[in-house]
């Protein structure tokens, strides 16, 4: 039996990767549509679509596929086991990935597995509930956990110790609340989660800045606060930051996207020199901000380092959480 369903995993594997080579560029979202992995795909692909005139352009007919599962796992087991040759086939990450990394979530891997091409913009944590929402603040909130955390159902992309969780478990201990004695929905990426909070599945959202933009001009979402040093531009401007209201907690988020680990190092190169085209452009720093994202822009060599070492801060907060051993 273990026989049987190790062949039909690699018939599969190798079928994606023939449909992902016979369709041309591929970027994977590691998670449901309509989230931040999703956005990130959607503006490295406008990113390259946007050199299209130029000269020496580099492919512009990215096309974005869905991949989810265990929160970046299968997508980054698909790659590292796979597909590990493919030379357009890009994957997009997160802060959150990095954290999952830290904490064993990918299995027995390293950082130094893959090939970081591009971080193509930074992202901030926030909190947000319903429109007709009885919390107006985050001190509501704050207030509504003190008195009752068994009450209140917080929606998170993953499961205990991913990104979304661990500001949740900030906020909380900050406040002076275990996290432990919080109620959270294991959910998957950041769309599901305000589909499940607009459906009243849940009361709130622990996301990232970039999701509540896309869902708050609706009118439907009521952001309570960014977890950023200073408030944050665009439309988002009147949201207060967590330190204003009180508690003392700022998660930065990078994105970006990675390739498999065995495609030559001409063919990394030259992705490489194309995402350094892109984040030069005016046109793509246009793009980034209509997005919700701010500027942060690494490629290669130097974003591997940043990598390795986000993933060791990222090891030392989640061993004080009490979530590696």
């Amino acid at each position: 039996m273990k026989t049987l369903l190790a062949l039909i995993c690699a018939l599969c594997l190798m079928c994606m990767g023939l449909a992902a080579q016979a369709a041309g560029l591929e970027c994977i979202v590691p998670s449901k549509p309509g989230g931040a992995m999703d956005l990130t795909c959607k503006l490295a692909q406008k990113g390259l679509f946007g050199l299209r005139d130029t000269p020496n352009p580099p492919p512009s007919d990215m096309h974005i596929s869905y991949l989810p599962g265990g929160i970046g796992a299968v997508a980054w087991h698909s790659l590292v086991s796979g597909r590990r040759t493919e030379p357009n086939t890009l994957v997009a990450f997160s802060g959150g990935s990095l954290l999952n990394l830290a904490q064993g979530k990918f299995g027995k891997v390293k950082s130094s597995d893959v090939r970081w091409v591009a971080a193509l913009g930074a992202d901030y944590g926030m909190i947000a509930v319903r429109a007709d929402s009885p919390y107006k603040t985050l001190r509501d909130l704050v207030a509504a956990l003190q008195a009752n955390p068994k009450k209140v159902l917080i929606g998170v992309s993953g499961t205990i110790g991913s990104q979304d969780w661990v500001k949740m478990a900030l906020l909380a201990k900050t406040s002076g609340i275990d996290p432990k004695a919080l109620r959270f929905v294991a959910l998957e990426g950041g769309g599901e989660a305000f589909t499940a909070m607009h459906a009243n599945f849940v009361q709130v959202v622990s996301g990232d800045a970039s999701e509540a933009a896309l869902y708050s001009a609706s009118g439907n979402t009521r952001v309570l606060a960014v977890l950023s040093e200073q408030r944050l531009p665009g439309v988002l401007a009147d949201v207060p930051t967590a330190r204003e209201q009180g508690v003392d907690v700022v998660w930065p988020i990078i994105r970006g996207v990675w390739m498999g680990p065995h495609a030559s190092d001409a063919e990394y190169r030259q992705w490489v020199s194309h995402f350094e085209r892109v984040l030069a452009s005016p046109q793509f720093a246009q793009m980034r901000a209509t997005s919700g994202l701010y500027p942060f822009g690494l490629t290669g060599d130097a974003l591997a380092a940043y990598v390795k070492k986000a993933v060791d801060d990222y090891g030392k907060r989640a061993t004080e959480l009490g979530l590696v051993r």
